[in-house]
């Protein structure tokens, strides 16, 4: 969808999707010609998916409901199989990361999707005496590197709490307020109030963005029983919307906004080393005859990171939408 000022700059469509590919075309190159720099007019890229939501006319369109049938209901999958999932929108500020997540009224996103598919099934299996279930739920933003509890009234206890280290289950926030959830309306609750406190503002490039990563975690354990045993399987499903990279020219800012988007361009520099690392990583894992490289995952080096730990290079399935 075109934004106000994409329509005042009289912008044109320079990506396409088809299938899982995407293409970029550089308008300031000639069709036939290679630049100056040997650079070509299309460059395609291709991923897992590429979906196509700027026009809802368009064949090749992409709902809300068909982002969530891809990689909402992997993330159920892997929370009822008892592992980790995490979930998370990466990009420039303005690109929709918010929209994405959180989606519009009457037009959710992924976020309040996953939370409704996961009551459902929890439905399901109770009305079947499959197992026996119990949410929690918390929601925190990182702002300016400091955590800060998104569902606390606001009192001194709110801002720079700290994050400690639990030998088996890694990193945590110590103090974070955790909320018991019986259905979808309950969680729909805490996430607007949560949504009301996260800190936005204006700049250049977009009238409300957001100025602090988002986290919101569920908590959810089954209780059953495994050959007349009783046991119990605990996962973790951290959702995320982060703030979005930015230039400070482009955004014309100043004073706090230019502090904070410092702040952010630091944690997503911060989060594309710890991939690039964990990529090197994997590689030497798939060709054992290569030489073994010491590879430094630099964890600690933003707040965001070092929270994400275990979903970034820990148990669980995680999902990045750029």
């Amino acid at each position: 969808m075109k934004t106000s000022r994409e329509k005042d700059l009289d912008a044109k469509f320079i990506i396409s999707m088809e299938k899982n590919k995407t293409t970029i075309t550089n308008l300031k190159i000639l069709e036939g010609v290679t630049g100056d720099t040997g650079r070509e007019r299309t460059k395609t890229f291709t991923y897992d998916f590429s979906y196509f939501s700027a026009d809802s006319k368009s064949p090749n369109y992409t709902s809300q409901e068909m982002v969530f049938k891809n990689l909402g209901t992997d993330v159920l999958k892997s929370a009822f199989e008892g592992y980790n999932a995490c979930i998370f929108a990466y990009g420039q500020t303005g690109s929709g990361k918010s929209y994405t997540m959180m989606g519009n009224t009457g037009d959710v996103g992924l976020i309040p999707r996953i939370c409704e598919g996961l009551f459902s099934r929890i439905n399901e299996k109770t009305r079947w005496n499959e197992a026996s279930f119990r949410t929690e739920v918390s929601y925190l933003e990182i702002y300016n590197e400091r955590v800060r509890d998104l569902l606390r009234r606001k009192s001194s206890k709110t801002y720079n709490l700290r994050i400690r280290e639990h030998p088996k289950e890694g990193p945590y926030v110590e103090d974070l307020s955790k909320h018991l959830v019986q259905n979808y309306t309950d969680v729909e609750e805490l996430m607007e109030a949560g949504n009301i406190n996260r800190t936005t503002a204006a700049t250049g490039m977009n009238d409300v963005s957001s100025r602090s990563h988002a986290i919101f975690t569920i908590n959810f354990t089954q209780a059953k029983f495994d050959s007349e045993m009783p046991c119990e399987t605990v996962s973790k499903i951290h959702l995320v919307d982060l703030a979005g990279s930015e230039r400070a020219d482009a955004t014309g800012a100043t004073g706090v906004r230019l502090k904070e988007g410092g702040n952010i361009n630091k944690s997503l520099v911060t989060l594309g080393n710890v991939i690039s690392a964990l990529a090197d990583l994997s590689q030497d894992v798939t060709n054992p005859l290569a030489k073994k490289k010491q590879v430094f995952v630099p964890y600690r080096d933003s707040v965001l990171t070092w929270l994400l730990k275990d979903s970034l290079g820990g148990n669980s399935k995680t999902i990045m939408i750029a």
